[in-house]
């Protein structure tokens, strides 16, 4: 299992999906695994959550400098 893969596949479903979001924050161990449709591992769970987390976290950051950008620019 390529962990960077299921990571990517997560923070893409969570990104479209607001009560897939919702879900993540309140349990995540069960969003993921519905998403990915198999049951992992306690350890690799904790990875993947981790960096679902990151890259969500991430993500959000860069999109608030993109707006701050913008605003800028006018």
């Amino acid at each position: 299992m390529n962990l960077k893969e299921q990571i990517s596949k997560m923070v893409e479903s969570i990104s479209r999906d607001k009560d897939l979001q919702e879900q993540f924050k309140k349990e995540p161990v069960k969003a993921l695994e519905s998403v990915l449709g198999v049951d992992l591992p306690e350890d690799v769970i904790e990875q993947v959550i981790a960096g679902v987390k990151a890259k969500l976290t991430a993500d959000n950051v860069s999109d608030a400098m993109d707006t701050l950008k913008g605003l800028f620019k006018k």
